[in-house]
């Protein structure tokens, strides 16, 4: 499917002319009925004679209202351009021809329309008149169709001139993440809330779930239409009217976009290539207020010149801008610069990057060549762009922001891994990054492992949430990182500590002899051995802790502890009584080994929580682990 614009100056005919063509008015208002001047978008479509239907989106001419023809002219696919035969090229047909140069429309129609009320010499000179105006523009090479909606003279002609121009039109891609910029919102009473757009990128079916950018609200599709006719899925390209619950239409407006749930995200900063219009009345200055038109949507927002300190008209350069009200945008979504006030178009671009990361230094050769990269039509340089300032980043999210198609981002990413100019990042859940990056990953948390074992040479390594917590990097991305540098042998994992491969733990000759000395204590007073706090002050917190984690020391409550050999003779003896008695008390315990109750009732709590003792009243039986 297709979908087909209107574009030219106020009271030029080109609702008359739609209406000719499809039986339709595609006045909505009474107000524009009224007056007979389009005021905001109308809708109407045909069938063309090869079968193929068309939607067309009919824009207001009057200069009060360009920016509701903004809203219209971001979707369309191809452009009837109306130019009435008696008054020829007007300001708004100027303008309107600029804007459709900026939007990169290449597939058009010049209906000279009420041919009806001029001679043939009068034609010929308004004919000359619009080649000139269309001469430098994306319309240069556009058919010329002199037409009449009124005795329908000419229709046939035209018809057949826009099946051809669409015929030549791009086929819309699918990349499997559907978009629609809405452009009318409203309530149909006994269906409730209907927003209607064009669709892009992919396909939303019957009931499917989805968001509402920016405001992130969610929703149901209950209904499609096409051209009025139920549809289970709607395709990339087609006119959508979809019928939503869950979502009030007022919470809806103009401007925002449905996608399915988390496969895109709003923006409040974009990196944009511009071009300003050779005949603006004056150039472009950095911090420079402007109104920004993408999609359906127009935002204010504020300019920072790239490499420049000034454009003037007709040059092109980078600029970075700054919204006050978030939108969506996709790599190579074209728009619309105006100024507010006083408000006229003075230029437009395309998109390089929805989601910079950071605010750019003006100066910065080095975003400069990247920006250039992310619009080079090279795929692989593309996504290295991509991939080189954003990663690491998982594939699908560099496929998305690539913005072409799938097979083509696979194709190329393949290809950077095969050269070596990108990295897979993790066993599962991949991330992609350049390779000066995940070198930059490795070095630090090697370093961070190597600066920890020098400080805490006796733990068997540093606990794993503190070396991501260290590493300052997302969560994700650091677990895949831990687990390529355990894949390729740098580190060794051991519980929840992370330790690399050449950290051996060894005591110093005085931690030994201190750690041997106490030891030997513990062995002496077997039963009521010297307390944590005894013990720590004794060798030092670190190689109390190293006693324990190497199993000499076993501790068995918060302050109590016992030599490996003299615990294991412990449990070995409560074991065996209560194999013989059928239960033991904490008192018994106490009595048998000549201790207190502190010792005592530490160790069967103990024993308890490892299941080799169960409590039942005051006494103990063996528990399922006993046998282990």
């Amino acid at each position: 499917m297709h979908v087909l614009g209107t574009a030219g100056h106020v009271d030029h005919g080109k609702s008359t002319l739609v209406q000719a063509l499809t039986g339709m008015n595609p006045d909505r208002l009474r107000e524009e009925q009224e007056r007979q001047m389009t005021i905001d978008l109308g809708f109407a479509w045909m069938t063309l004679p090869g079968g193929e239907p068309v939607g067309i989106v009919d824009v207001p001419g009057h200069r009060d209202f360009i920016e509701n023809m903004l809203a219209g002219v971001g979707g369309i696919d191809a452009v009837l351009l109306v130019v009435a035969a008696d008054e020829g090229v007007m300001p708004q047909t100027r303008e309107h021809l600029a804007i459709l140069d900026l939007l990169g429309i290449r597939q058009g129609v010049i209906a000279l329309a009420k041919m009806d009320l001029v001679n043939r010499e009068w034609l010929e000179l308004v004919t000359e008149d619009v080649r000139a105006a269309i001469s430098a523009t994306t319309l240069a090479e556009a058919p010329l169709v002199p037409v009449s909606a009124k005795t329908g003279e000419g229709l046939r002609e035209l018809i057949l001139e826009l099946e051809r121009v669409l015929g030549r039109a791009e086929k819309r891609q699918s990349y499997g993440r559907p978009r629609l910029p809405v452009d009318r919102s409203f309530t149909i009473s006994g269906f409730g809330t209907v927003v209607t757009g064009t669709l892009t990128d992919g396909e939303f079916s019957v009931g499917d779930e989805v968001e509402i950018l920016p405001a992130r609200r969610k929703a149901r599709i209950r209904g499609l239409q096409t051209h009025r006719k139920d549809v289970r899925i709607a395709v990339p390209g087609s006119r959508v009217a979809i019928n939503l619950s869950g979502v009030r239409a007022a919470d809806i407006r103009r401007g925002d976009v449905l996608v399915a749930p988390g496969t895109y995200r709003a923006t409040s900063m974009l990196d944009l290539r511009l071009r300003l219009l050779s005949d603006a009345d004056q150039g472009l200055e950095h911090n420079r207020e402007v109104k920004i038109f993408l999609g359906a949507a127009q935002r204010i927002g504020r300019v920072r010149l790239l490499g420049v300190e000034r454009l003037r008209p007709g040059e092109e350069g980078w600029i970075q801008v700054m919204l006050k009200e978030p939108l969506v945008a996709c790599r190579g979504d074209h728009f619309v610069l105006r100024r507010p006030s006083p408000p006229a178009t003075i230029g437009g671009g395309v998109v390089a990057d929805p989601h910079p990361i950071r605010r750019h230094r003006r100066r910065d050769v080095k975003v400069i060549q990247r920006l250039d990269a992310l619009l080079a039509d090279r795929p692989e340089e593309t996504l290295a762009a991509i991939i080189g300032q954003k990663g690491p980043m998982p594939r699908e999210d560099a496929v998305g922001e690539a913005g072409i198609p799938v097979e083509e981002a696979e194709q190329a990413i393949t290809s950077l891994l095969e050269t070596g100019r990108i990295v897979e990042i993790g066993t599962s859940g991949v991330y992609l990054a350049d390779v000066a990056t995940w070198k930059s990953i490795q070095e630090t948390l090697i370093g961070i492992m190597k600066d920890f074992h020098a400080r805490f040479p006796l733990r068997p390594g540093i606990p794993l949430e503190e070396l991501r917590s260290r590493a300052r990097l997302p969560g994700r991305v650091a677990e895949a990182a831990i687990a390529s540098l355990e894949a390729e042998g740098v580190l060794l994992r051991q519980g929840r500590n992370a330790a690399l491969k050449e950290h051996t733990r060894a005591l110093s000759k005085d931690e030994e002899a201190r750690a041997h000395s106490l030891l030997a204590d513990f062995r002496a007073q077997a039963y009521s051995p010297p307390s944590r706090k005894e013990s720590e002050a004794r060798v030092g917190e670190e190689v109390l802790a190293y006693l324990i984690d190497t199993g000499e020391l076993i501790a068995v409550g918060e302050d109590v502890l016992f030599a490996r050999d003299v615990y294991e003779e412990m449990v070995e003896a409560i074991k065996a009584r209560i194999g013989e008695q059928g239960s033991l008390t904490v008192g018994q315990v106490r009595d048998q080994f000549s201790t207190t109750r502190k010792y005592a009732l530490a160790l069967m709590e103990h024993l308890d929580q490892i299941g080799i003792t169960v409590r039942e009243g005051d006494a103990r039986r063996l528990g399922p682990r006993a046998g282990r």
